[in-house]
């Protein structure tokens, strides 16, 4: 059980370092910019107040928002948005990871459930690097573009300690 609050602790040393700034072109999107921000903050608290579930259910919706902007958008920012979608999805995955293992009774080897959230989480992180970096020209979106793969290197380190960590081969 101490190893997952290792993890849990790790997580938010890592979620306080991840948070992207917003992207600002329009009134709507400057709203959604917000609210991913809102969303990615609510997360942070939850999984610090030890409410994986909780951060969980956030970082779906902020996939989820950033699933939206990325079909308003056209050219190289939908793109972004796919690779943040990517990274929050995997992160809700981590989270679900989290919450399944600790429910579960904290028991290693984790069960399938906990190591198959974990592959997921994975799979999806690997969507994130698949996308192009812009050009670079465009300096403010090359700066977004590379905090999001720095996020997605922190978060797969997260993700392959809980992996050894939770004993999923």
């Amino acid at each position: 059980m101490a190893s997952s609050f290792r993890i849990g602790g790790l997580t938010v040393l890592l979620l306080t370092g991840l948070t992207m700034s917003p992207m600002l072109s329009d009134a709507q999107v400057v709203g959604d910019e917000a609210e991913l921000g809102r969303l990615q903050s609510k997360a942070e608290d939850a999984i610090g107040n030890d409410d994986a579930d909780g951060a969980a259910m956030m970082m779906g919706r902020a996939a989820l928002l950033a699933a939206q902007l990325g079909k308003r958008t056209t050219g190289w920012n939908t793109a972004f948005r796919k690779g943040q979608e990517a990274l929050f999805r995997s992160q809700e995955h981590t989270y679900r990871a989290m919450a399944l293992f600790r429910r579960a009774g904290g028991q290693l080897p984790a069960s399938s459930g906990v190591c198959g959230s974990l592959a997921l989480a994975r799979t999806s992180l690997s969507h994130v690097t698949q996308s192009d970096l812009p050009s670079p020209q465009d300096a403010r979106l090359l700066d977004e573009v590379t905090r999001l793969h720095a996020s997605a290197d922190n978060w797969h380190q997260v993700i392959d300690s809980m992996i050894a960590e939770y004993q999923c081969l």
